[in-house]
């Protein structure tokens, strides 16, 4: 039988992610509701994104990796593509947009 505090800690892992997922999306709603409108703000709303991300990222991989909280290898592999999908969009931003 799982610690209920555990069963706590999925559900609120669970929340988050989801939570963030619906922002992303409502997000992607009003920015395609607004195209005209937010065109010549993209890159910079895709650079800003990037690093900010990137960070998040960096941040909350560095702090789990200071605990004793186990590591499962897809979530290590989700990480690095992950980091892999960021260099390739920005050398797309890059090449094709600045």
């Amino acid at each position: 039988m799982s610690n209920p505090s555990d069963v706590g800690h999925l559900r609120l892992k669970r929340a988050e992610t989801t939570s963030t997922f619906g922002a992303g999306i409502l997000g992607a709603g009003i920015a395609l509701l607004a195209t005209d409108l937010l065109r010549s703000y993209a890159v910079p709303f895709v650079l800003i994104g990037l690093a900010m991300h990137a960070w998040g990222m960096f941040d909350k991989h560095r702090i789990e990796s200071g605990t004793a909280i186990p590591r499962v290898w897809w979530a290590e592999a989700l990480y690095w593509g992950c980091w892999a999908a960021l260099v390739a969009l920005g050398v797309y931003v890059g090449l094709t947009r600045l």
